[in-house]
């Protein structure tokens, strides 16, 4: 699956893109800002993550920009983990942006792309989480039309090698189509 955006282009992450992966996400910025990468991070890192199966119901992205090909983060579809309301049908977005690139709206609009493959993969509830200290991608969430749940839980980051509390925010796409329908009659 692939989708292109105004500036991006979202592909599947093949192996040979581990040092695009490697050179965006080894920075202790980047890292500590995500649940499930380690720090430091290293190639074995990348090269594991950039092989990894492609589930076409749980996509993974590579982000790039569409005029030169630089990668710029990744995004993607998770399930969500069971401890965290699995069994409500939810998924969980999850992405990051490359230090360099931070401030020129990449995550939105990488956001707002892997909205429309949700929305066609059928889900109809997709949370996000941010840890309370990146306040920055609690914006991209409220852009994307996302609405605080009230929840703050703690969240083991594997970068921090710690717990840290995160504040969920969840979109309804139930919610959209009951408006658009209401809007249309």
């Amino acid at each position: 699956m692939f989708h292109r955006s105004d500036r991006l282009l979202l592909r599947p992450i093949w192996p040979e893109d581990w040092q695009g992966v490697l050179a965006g996400i080894a920075d202790e910025c980047v890292v500590r800002n995500l649940a499930r990468a380690p720090w430091p991070y290293r190639e074995q890192d990348a090269r594991a993550f950039t092989a990894l199966p492609i589930d076409p119901l749980f996509p993974r992205f590579i982000v790039t920009r569409a005029c030169d090909a630089t990668v710029v983060g990744c995004i993607g579809i998770d399930p969500l983990p069971a401890t965290e309301g699995a069994n409500d049908g939810s998924v969980e977005v999850g992405y990051w942006i490359a230090r360099p690139y931070w401030g020129q709206g990449y995550a939105t609009e990488a956001g707002n792309a892997i909205l429309q493959i949700a929305r066609v993969l059928g889900y109809a509830r997709i949370v996000g989480s941010h840890f309370l200290d990146n306040p920055a991608s609690g914006k991209v969430l409220n852009k994307l039309g996302f609405e605080p749940t009230g929840r703050v839980m703690e969240r083991h980051s594997c970068g921090r090698g710690e717990e840290a509390p995160t504040v969920e925010y969840a979109l309804e796409f139930a919610d959209e189509m009951r408006g658009q329908a209401v809007s249309a009659a």
